[in-house]
């Protein structure tokens, strides 16, 4: 039997509307949902929930954490309807702007909420057992995480391996005095992820219960100051003083003569793989009941990776080291049976992962931004190359929108490729539905499209700009955006090529 032709949308929480300065999975993610139902899109791709870090930019693949929430995507509307904040609590709030995510006052203004939810919730008991049934079912990671919070938050938000030597080596008596001292801001972190699981849940059967399914998305590499590496240092290659040793990157290629330094510590395989794949299983496990699939970002590596020495300049003198994938896949097969995940296959794909992708039958992705760029007629990523078992997308949050390519990065022979497949010239006004109509028609089971190029928005509305520093996961959808026009065209053009 073929698959189902389906499609949907791609828009982080954050770019949600909301009066609290970020998206949130309050009121205006319900009624997204109900767009989404109303256009016939069967998938919402996020891009990762996981709590974020402000010296890293406010990237959501740079966090502190593998398992816990983002708690500034706690709706303070809802908390208000479940009974932890009182009308005067949500009413007095900074005049924060609808365009944007200004992370600096959402987080001070959210935090100030959050001590107030505590007390309501300390005061009434409100929903107790169920906080103490989802603390019971969450250990395995609950409780690291709430003590790495409340350890960095009295060190000034220092990263771990500046705590001192008996934080940093993670020494019992030190823990177990940090538990008496701080037992109640530990209590109050357990909470806000109770929080933020209980709204999370509540929209996604919201979503399940219209037909939508979850994409989600699981970021290859963890942050050296991150709960993972601090619990686990075995499994990630650090010194005796567990300093970084090799860093995670990619190669020169096309996009970059000197290849990518990323940072993140690689794992240890032959570690993990004496322990079972054990954190991974739990990573898995615990996003497999987050999501109805799973994007695993930079898939490649769970194949081989470029590791690099800590200290080197540039990529270039990095090495591809293999890991124990078929170990590593019949692991997770034996253990789940079915694995919804989708790779991010883009990129330097060398034959072992293609190999391996047909094998798993993991569907990849294919990426019309980059199909006009070379003059190649069988150029991977045009739609009459394609098999199946793919996602197209028109573009990623890493890619400037369609409109914001075609002004101002399409040269002049990419815009002739483009209008020589199309078989007409188009305007910049144009251009992102003749994307979307292209990916909408391919063979591909799947297409996906950022809700930027639905809207035919430019630059200005970009996601994220890799390497740049300062800016990026800013851009919000402001209400009345989503108009009847746009709902009447997505939902016709999702009947026309059988998506619907």
């Amino acid at each position: 039997m073929p698959k189902r032709r389906r499609s949907g949308i791609l828009l982080h929480l954050s770019a949600l509307p909301s009066p609290y300065g970020i998206g949130d999975m309050g009121p205006s993610a319900y009624k997204f949902a109900d767009f989404l139902q109303q256009t016939k899109q069967s998938l919402w791709q996020v891009l990762p929930l996981n709590p974020i870090n402000q010296a890293c930019g406010n990237s959501p693949y740079s966090s502190i954490s593998a398992f816990a929430g983002n708690i500034f995507f706690i709706s303070p509307q809802l908390l208000f309807e479940q009974g932890f904040l009182s009308q005067e609590d949500i009413k007095s709030k900074p005049n924060f702007r609808n365009d944007f995510c200004d992370y600096s006052r959402v987080i001070t203004y959210k935090n100030k909420i959050f001590i107030k939810a505590y007390e309501h919730f300390k005061s009434k008991k409100i929903e107790k057992c169920k906080y103490d049934n989802f603390c019971s079912r969450n250990l395995k990671w609950l409780d690291d995480f709430s003590l790495f919070q409340v350890i960095r938050d009295n060190y000034g938000a220092k990263p771990w391996n500046l705590w001192g030597e008996k934080l940093k080596n993670r020494q019992g008596q030190a823990l177990e005095k940090v538990k008496k001292k701080h037992k109640d801001e530990l209590e109050k972190e357990k909470f806000l992820q109770y929080l933020f699981f209980k709204q999370w849940f509540l929209l996604k059967k919201y979503c399940n219960d219209k037909g939508i399914s979850i994409i989600g998305d699981v970021p290859i590499y963890m942050s050296y100051d991150s709960v993972d590496v601090w619990s686990n240092p075995r499994i990630f290659k650090l010194n005796k003083e567990k300093e970084l040793t090799f860093i995670a990157g990619v190669p020169p290629d096309y996009f970059s003569k000197t290849g990518q330094l990323w940072g993140n510590p690689v794992y240890k395989w032959e570690v993990l793989k004496k322990s079972g794949f054990k954190w991974w299983l739990e990573r898995f496990e615990h996003n497999f009941l987050c999501y109805d699939q799973v994007r695993i970002d930079h898939f490649r590596g769970l194949v081989a990776y470029w590791e690099v020495s800590q200290g080197a300049k540039t990529a270039v003198s990095g090495k591809w080291l293999k890991v124990p994938a078929r170990d590593f896949f019949n692991t997770l097969f034996k253990k789940f049976s079915h694995l919804p995940i989708i790779a991010e296959d883009l990129g330097m794909i060398t034959p072992d992962v293609k190999k391996l992708l047909r094998e798993l039958k993991f569907p990849g992705m294919k990426v019309l931004l980059f199909a006009f760029n070379e003059d190649d007629p069988q150029h991977p990523y045009l739609p009459h190359t394609y098999d199946n078992n793919c996602l197209v997308y028109t573009g990623t949050h890493d890619n400037n929108t369609i409109r914001g390519w075609f002004d101002n990065e399409a040269s002049f022979r990419v815009k002739q490729r483009l209008f020589s497949y199309l078989g007409k010239e188009i305007s910049a006004d144009q251009v992102s539905w003749e994307l979307i109509k292209l990916g909408m028609a391919s063979t591909a089971d799947t297409a996906i499209f950022p809700l930027q190029d639905v809207l035919g928005l430019g630059q200005e509305a970009r996601m994220n700009r890799p390497s740049v520093a300062k800016g990026n996961w800013q851009w919000r959808l402001r209400p009345g955006q989503l108009s009847d026009d746009i709902c009447a065209k997505l939902s016709e053009m999702t009947k026309t090529y059988q998506r619907a």
